[in-house]
C-alpha cells in the first residue's frame, strides 16, 4: 500500500484525490487546505480524512505529499515535507521564479528524499503513441515544432480563482506552456529560447494576454510558441510535430491526429492503458521501472518559462 498526503484541494487536487481514490493500491491518510469551506465540502463528498494543520500532515508521514497549491507556497512546503524525509509531488509550474525553483531542487538533494511532477499529458496514451511513432522514424527526419493556444477568456470558467489572473503568478504561459514546454524537452532534449514578444494588459497586476516564441532544440529543430488569450475564438490547443514523412498533432490535450502529404489531417485512435501517475509514484518507490518527471526537469521548464515572462 502506497500512501498520500494531499495539499491543496483545488480543481487539480480534487482530480488527485479522485485518482488516488480509484487505486485499490492507495490510501489517502490525510487531506488539507487553508480553506476550510472548501476543505469540508471535499470531506463530505469523499469521505477522505482531513487535518486542521500541516504539523498534523506531515506527522502522519505519508509516502508522498501532493502540493497542489499555487506556485508562490511551493518552496516553502517543498522544504517543511522534505526535512521530514517524506517524498514530494509537486504540481506544475515547479515554483514561483528560477530562484524558488533552485531551493526545491536544493531541499531535494539536501534530504536525499525523491521528487516528481504532476504533467499528466506523459502518462496519456496518445503521448505514448507518438513516441513510439518518434522512436520508430514513422515521422522520418523532424522539420518543426509548433504550440498555439487560443482562449476566448482567460481564466477559464472552470478555473475561477484569487491568483490564476495575476501578473505574480497566473497566466496560460504559467499554466498551460509547462505542459508543453516538458513534453519537447522529454521527446526532443534541451532547448534554448531564441526571441520572444509577450503582451501585458493595461492593468498592471494582471497576467499576459499574448505571446510569440521562436525556440530550437539543441538538435536544431524549430519550434514556434503561439499563445493569445481574450479573442473571439473557441479554446484551442494543438501541439504539431512536422516530419518529412508525416506530421502528428495533439489537439487539446487528448486528441491525436495525422497527416501526410497525400492525405488530410484524422484522427488516430488510441486505445492503450497506460499507468497513471500515482501508480508511476508507487512503482518507483518499489523499485520498478516508472516515468517520473523529478524537480530538476521541472526547473528547467521553469527557467523557459521565466524567460517567456520577460
Amino acid at each position: 500500500m502506497t500512501t498520500i498526503a494531499i495539499i491543496g484541494t483545488g480543481v487539480v487536487g480534487e482530480r488527485i484525490i479522485n485518482q488516488a481514490l480509484g487505486l485499490e493500491e492507495y490510501e489517502i491518510v490525510a487531506v488539507f487546505d487553508e480553506q476550510q469551506d472548501r476543505l469540508a465540502q471535499i470531506v463530505e463528498k469523499y469521505q477522505v480524512p482531513a487535518v486542521t494543520s500541516m504539523e498534523e500532515l506531515l506527522a502522519l508521514r505519508a509516502d508522498w505529499v501532493y502540493v497542489g497549491t499555487p506556485p508562490i507556497s511551493h518552496a516553502f512546503l517543498t522544504e517543511q515535507i522534505a526535512s521530514r524525509r517524506l517524498n514530494v509531488l509537486s504540481e506544475k509550474p515547479l515554483a514561483h521564479d528560477y530562484e524558488q525553483g533552485e531551493k526545491m531542487v536544493g531541499a531535494i538533494e539536501r534530504y536525499n528524499v525523491q521528487s516528481a511532477m504532476h504533467f499528466p499529458m506523459m502518462y496519456s496514451p496518445e503521448v505514448r503513441y507518438l513516441k513510439n511513432a518518434l522512436s520508430s522514424g514513422e515521422l522520418g527526419d523532424i522539420l518543426r515544432i509548433e504550440l498555439h493556444t487560443h482562449f476566448p477568456v482567460w481564466p477559464r470558467s472552470w478555473q475561477q480563482n484569487p491568483w490564476i489572473a495575476t501578473k505574480e503568478q497566473g497566466g496560460f504561459i504559467r499554466e498551460i506552456f509547462p505542459h508543453y514546454l516538458q513534453l519537447t524537452h522529454h521527446l526532443f532534449g534541451d532547448l534554448d529560447i531564441l526571441s520572444h514578444d509577450t503582451v501585458y494588459q493595461e492593468d498592471p497586476a494582471l497576467c499576459e494576454v499574448s505571446v510569440s516564441a521562436l525556440a530550437k532544440t539543441h538538435s536544431g529543430i524549430p519550434l514556434l510558441l503561439n499563445g493569445a488569450s481574450n479573442m473571439a475564438q473557441k479554446e484551442r490547443i494543438e501541439y504539431k510535430i512536422f516530419g518529412s514523412k508525416k506530421t502528428m498533432m495533439i489537439r487539446n490535450w487528448s486528441e491525436l491526429l495525422e497527416c501526410t502529404v497525400e492525405d488530410d489531417l484524422r484522427i488516430v485512435e488510441v486505445f492503450e492503458e497506460n499507468e497513471n501517475l500515482l501508480q508511476a509514484c508507487a512503482n518507483y518507490l518499489n523499485g520498478k521501472e516508472a516515468l517520473i518527471i523529478p524537480f530538476d526537469e521541472g526547473l528547467k521548464v521553469q527557467k523557459w518559462i521565466e524567460e517567456l515572462l520577460q
